[in-house]
């Protein structure tokens, strides 16, 4: 078995200059993603189980693997299945039983000792786990029911990361990290960049009016920048990224599931551009005894956000109010 790839100098470089880099091989798929397909195995089941009963499916299609059975379920039922399986929560309507997903194998590769070795490269060894994190599994477009279209599921806009955080978080050093879990291509929805803009600043976004990107806060055409390159990737490669990368979720026109991870890192002490949802030290060579190691204690962080937030105090981190003329 070759050795799991490192993050080199020429890498480093090539961050610099693009404000992006992919790795080759850094993750093990075989071995790093089994025990989180199999959590969402477990969660996809309940899903399942709860469409049934409430008369949304006839079959529960448990024969089938994980991509496929979502797929057949989702189709059939109708029902939406993103915030079940996303780690982060919505900025508005938070209640006591919102569903999220923060599960021990989850919390495994976001603390997964070589995906840090790599993020240590970047930013250094006092990482602390920025809450913007997701999981996206795209369904085909042509197959994904209105109820089931959101950011989660289907195309994601041309957009900065900077620019969905609060502005208190502009000048930290936040660190994109984007992973597939399956093949990663042009047909089936990966990510586009435009190489150098994070050499420039923040620009405007505006809420998109594009039925199939609705609602999203996104850049309007005339400030999308030239030269976008698509990143097709197979799972185990990794993407680093700038916070003012210009890129987007391109849209799933095959028969198949993109499944994704996108998570933040940052140096320990800076704000997150998130303080209503928590994050955690995941590593320090300064002070160990304060990484969080326990997978329960980060579950329960969220929950306690959960129930915080759902005494009706929505949380507000798009700073936009399509006051632009770019907007209009």
């Amino acid at each position: 078995m070759a050795p799991p790839a490192t993050v080199t100098d020429a890498d480093l470089s090539r961050f610099d200059q693009d404000g992006f880099v992919v790795v080759r091989g850094l993750f093990n798929p075989d071995r790093d993603f089994s025990p989180v397909v199999a959590e969402y195995e477990a969660v996809l089941s309940t899903l399942v189980d709860n469409w049934v009963s409430g008369g949304h499916l006839q079959h529960a299609h448990a024969e089938l693997p994980f991509t496929e059975r979502l797929l057949r379920t989702v189709t059939e039922s109708g029902q939406p299945y993103d915030l079940a399986m996303d780690i982060s929560l919505p900025q508005t309507g938070i209640h006591t039983d919102t569903p999220m997903h923060h599960g021990p194998a989850v919390f495994g590769l976001l603390t997964h000792p070589q995906l840090l070795d790599s993020v240590e490269r970047f930013i250094g060894p006092e990482i602390y786990s920025n809450p913007v994190q997701h999981t996206r599994i795209k369904l085909p477009e042509a197959s994904l029911p209105s109820a089931a279209r959101t950011g989660l599921t289907s195309r994601i806009a041309w957009h900065q990361d900077q620019g969905v955080i609060t502005a208190d978080a502009d000048n930290c050093n936040i660190l994109t990290v984007w992973f597939p879990i399956t093949e990663a291509d042009v047909e089936n929805g990966c990510l586009a960049v435009v190489p150098g803009s994070h050499q420039r600043d923040l620009v405007t976004h505006c809420v998109n009016a594009d039925p199939l990107a609705l609602g999203q806060i996104s850049i309007p055409d005339p400030l999308v920048e030239p030269d976008q390159v698509p990143l097709p990737m197979a799972p185990g490669d990794v993407l680093f990224m700038s916070s003012r990368t210009q890129h987007c979720g391109l849209p799933n026109q095959s028969e198949r599931i993109r499944w994704s991870f996108d998570l933040r890192y940052q140096p320990v002490g800076e704000p997150t551009g998130r303080e209503w949802f928590p994050g955690f030290v995941a590593r320090s060579r300064s002070n160990p005894e304060s990484v969080l190691t326990d997978p329960t204690a980060w579950a329960d962080s969220w929950n306690s956000a959960r129930a915080r937030l759902a005494t009706g105090n929505d949380v507000r981190f798009n700073r936009w109010t399509d006051d632009s003329p770019y907007c209009a």
